[in-house]
């Protein structure tokens, strides 16, 4: 089938007629068919091209934005692209206001397409003043002429999909669609689509993928604002600590929470099954698919919809190093190599036999270690540790004068670059927090408890 050939006037005009894509290796397990609504295809590679451009029309309708005027956004960037392709186009500023849990990649995306970006800390409540809802609504009332979108509130987000998306979905699926799949942060998607769906037919199930540490779930199951469900999560673009009056609840039949760590690896599997290279979200979109799959029967027809593409998250969830940090990666395989790579260029600090445990103090201190080697001529011959010299210092103040020697313990253990971490894991007791790792020659590097830890935690 060839693809109709299209001329636009200006980048705008390509927003929506994005892909259904049937997804196959993943979803072999799932027992009814499973396509994708794939929104990286909108230019600004995501399903949030489609409120923005919404947002600003209207705006421009009512007088509420005018010619020079300054768009003032809070976003997680994929609303901030869609508004800076708009406002690029129309002659706008942009100024987005972001939580410092955003990728690089969307921040540095929105300043090359001209916005001016302000980081703000996630870790705040909403209405406190550093959050990036106040920032926004704090620059709106002091730039003249400035228009704040507010995506969370402004009900053209969820008119965007109604007359959008929705329709897509059902010409697509010529009707046959029996589940609607998407991650809910303002709630403008899943509303939108779910409203003109159930029009359609109200038997439609709708679910919505939600995080742990956002309040959806459990407000749509009780009616409860429970603060005690926020907490700081990694995720981003789902979940929410505020109730966006987008979120349309009596149009939602389920809630299912993914885990952040499960919606990062099944983006990531996504990518390796499907060829498709898609944000977090989208992680989190199927996961509530694999999650709920004994709801599900051979004849009904699931669409998931993914929200953007994934080279805004190429230093986050396609990153082995930023997975292995948080404990989403296996650490199946590691040696002992493995643990010392990122400090191996730096020399190993030790101590002479015949030094003075003031000495050991100071460079601990200075260097926020907590164990030593003891060296004599080049060889290593003890340890010293935090907890053996607080206590001996504890019981004599006059310790510090004594020579390592005297307060050391047993040599740390030495294992080889190569050596399995299965094999030497075992070394850590509550005597031993450390082993030797010969790199060649005579070059060793330590592993303490806390690297193992760090890497294997």
């Amino acid at each position: 089938m060839t693809r109709e050939k299209r001329v636009y006037n200006s980048i705008i005009e390509a927003i929506g007629n994005t892909p259904l894509i049937r997804l196959n290796r993943i979803a072999q397990d799932i027992p009814c068919p499973v396509y994708a609504k794939v929104e990286y295809f909108n230019p600004g590679h995501s399903t949030k091209d489609r409120m923005a451009l919404k947002m600003i029309e209207d705006a421009e309708r009512d007088g509420r934005l005018k010619p020079g005027g300054t768009i003032i956004e809070c976003t997680s960037g994929n609303t901030g692209m869609g508004l800076a392709l708009a406002a690029a186009v129309k002659g706008y500023k942009l100024i987005c206001t972001m939580n410092d849990k955003q990728s690089k990649e969307k921040m540095d995306i929105l300043r090359a397409m001209g916005a001016e970006v302000y980081v703000c800390p996630t870790n705040v409540a909403p209405d406190h003043p550093d959050s990036y809802y106040s920032v926004a609504r704090r620059l709106n009332q002091e730039i003249p002429n400035s228009f704040f979108p507010n995506q969370y509130d402004n009900l053209s987000n969820r008119q965007a999909h109604y007359e959008t998306t929705g329709p897509e979905i059902w010409e697509q699926t010529e009707g046959r669609i029996t589940h609607f799949v998407v991650g809910v942060g303002t709630g403008g998607t899943i509303s939108g689509v779910a409203r003109y769906l159930k029009e359609k037919n109200p038997n439609i199930q709708i679910w919505g993928a939600d995080t742990y540490g956002s309040v959806f779930k459990k407000y749509h199951e009780t009616g409860i604002f429970d603060e005690n469900e926020i907490y700081s999560y990694i995720t981003e673009g789902i979940g929410e600590d505020i109730l966006p009056a987008n979120v349309d609840f009596s149009l939602i039949d389920r809630f299912e929470k993914v885990t952040d760590k499960d919606g990062a690896l099944i983006a990531r599997e996504l990518a390796k099954k499907e060829g498709l290279f898609l944000g977090y979200s989208a992680g989190s979109a199927f996961g509530v698919v694999r999650q709920l799959k004994h709801l599900l029967k051979p004849t009904d027809f699931v669409v998931v919809l993914f929200h953007d593409h994934g080279s805004r998250y190429v230093g986050k969830i396609y990153n082995d190093d930023w997975m292995r940090e948080r404990g989403f990666l296996p650490q199946n395989n590691k040696v002992a190599k493995d643990f010392v790579d990122k400090h191996s260029r730096l020399p190993l600090l030790h101590i002479g036999v015949g030094e003075p445990v003031s000495n050991a103090i100071r460079l601990m201190r200075k260097h926020s270690i907590s164990q030593l080697p003891v060296t004599r001529d080049g060889q290593f011959v003890g340890s010293l540790d935090e907890r053996t010299l607080f206590n001996a210092v504890i019981e004599d103040p006059t310790a510090v004068n004594k020579l390592a020697g005297e307060l050391m313990k047993e040599p740390f253990p030495i294992v080889e670059a190569t050596t399995p971490v299965e094999e030497f894991k075992h070394y850590f007791t509550a005597d031993v927090g450390a082993v030797l790792v010969r790199l060649g020659g005579n070059d060793y590097h330590i592993i303490t408890r806390n690297d193992l830890i760090a890497l294997l935690g």
